[in-house]
């Protein structure tokens, strides 16, 4: 589409409806805040794109693959926040594409995959060359799996969120429960 915004399908939108959870009320199975935290139950689907300046870390066996203060989380309801780097702060000598590799998310659009140089036959990130409108800020970005690397949020080391499909990373002032743990199939 070149330089063209990309555009919702009709059939995407209408599935995007569908959603149960949409950030508006809490669950009664979801976990009360405690002091300093916030629920990932609070954050509205469609996600919400926000500017983070908090340093994002990215580490492979104690080489840096990334560092920003300059990154975009998405907040999806039931989620910890993914991070998009920009590419201005990613060693991309470190990665390689995955070039048969790709998926289709029904609020940022298509992604490609990339692998570390060292293990090519792994999806580690992911990008996307032409967002949806709503997340053309991330287009180019990369966001990190974090069960693969040591990731940092402003010093704090995250942890993955369950599941191989997901990829948020935890920290302590997110309160749960997160996609992907067991009997989350029907959020």
């Amino acid at each position: 589409m070149g330089n063209k915004e990309k555009k919702v399908p009709d059939w995407l939108i209408k599935a995007r409806n569908k959603w149960q959870f949409k950030g508006q009320n809490r669950p009664s199975f979801a976990q009360e805040p405690e002091n300093g935290q916030v629920s990932v139950w609070d954050f509205p689907r469609p996600p919400a794109l926000e500017k983070v300046h908090q340093e994002i870390a990215v580490y492979s066996d104690k080489i840096c693959v990334a560092k920003t203060t300059n990154a975009n989380a998405v907040m999806e309801t039931a989620h910890p926040p993914s991070y998009y780097l920009p590419p201005a702060d990613v060693n991309q000598n470190q990665l390689v594409p995955l070039p048969n590799k790709k998926s289709l998310c029904e609020w940022k659009g298509s992604a490609k995959y990339w692998a570390l140089k060292t293990d090519p036959s792994r999806a580690i990130a992911w990008s996307y060359d032409n967002p949806f409108s709503e997340f053309k800020a991330i287009k180019g970005h990369f966001a990190f799996y974090p069960q693969y690397f040591d990731c940092f949020v402003d010093g704090e080391k995250a942890r993955p969120q369950p599941g191989q499909f997901y990829a948020g990373w935890i920290t302590d002032n997110l309160a749960g429960p997160f996609k992907g743990e067991p009997g989350t199939g029907f959020w």
